[in-house]
C-alpha cells in the first residue's frame, strides 16, 4: 500500500516540478554579446542553467551556443575588455607606491578575469586581474 501511495504522489507532482530554462533561439558564436532576441524561455528543469533572461542578456558567449539548447553558467561570462595582443597598462599598487608599465595581453578577458600579460619593458610574463577601465592589476592583493 505504501508503495502505491508513493507512486501516486510522484505521478501527481511530476508535472509541477518544472521551471523555465533559458535557451538560445539561434546558433551564437563564441565571443558574441547575447541580446534578448537570441533567447527564449522553455519549460524545463536543468541544474546549472539560467531561469531569467535578464541574467544572460549582455553577457558574452564563451563557447558556441546552439539553438534550442539550454545556456549553462559556464557557457557565458562578462564581455571582454581586453583582447589578445592588445597593449594594456599594468598597475602594481602597494600602499603609496604605484608602478605603471605597458604590456601586451596574451589572452582575452573581462572585468575581474585573470589574464597573462607580457611586460614590454622587462619581457617577463605576469598574471593580473582586469579592472573596469581595462587596466591589468598585478598587485599582491589580487
Amino acid at each position: 500500500m505504501r508503495g502505491i501511495l508513493t507512486l501516486l504522489t510522484l505521478l501527481a507532482t511530476s508535472g509541477l516540478a518544472y521551471a523555465d530554462t533559458v535557451v538560445a533561439t539561434r546558433n551564437i558564436r563564441a565571443n558574441v554579446i547575447i541580446t534578448a532576441q537570441d533567447l527564449k524561455l522553455v519549460p524545463s528543469e536543468l541544474p546549472g542553467g539560467f531561469q531569467l533572461l535578464e541574467d544572460v542578456v549582455g553577457q558574452e558567449a564563451r563557447v558556441v551556443l546552439y539553438a534550442g539548447r539550454p545556456i549553462l553558467v559556464k557557457d557565458i561570462g562578462p564581455p571582454a575588455l581586453v583582447e589578445r595582443n592588445q597593449i594594456v597598462t599594468l598597475a602594481y599598487v602597494s600602499g603609496p607606491l604605484t608602478i605603471l608599465a605597458e604590456g601586451r595581453s596574451l589572452g582575452r578577458a573581462g572585468i575581474g578575469d585573470r589574464v597573462r600579460v607580457l611586460n614590454l619593458s622587462s619581457r617577463t610574463t605576469v598574471t593580473g586581474s582586469v579592472l573596469a577601465d581595462g587596466t591589468v592589476s598585478v598587485s599582491q592583493s589580487h
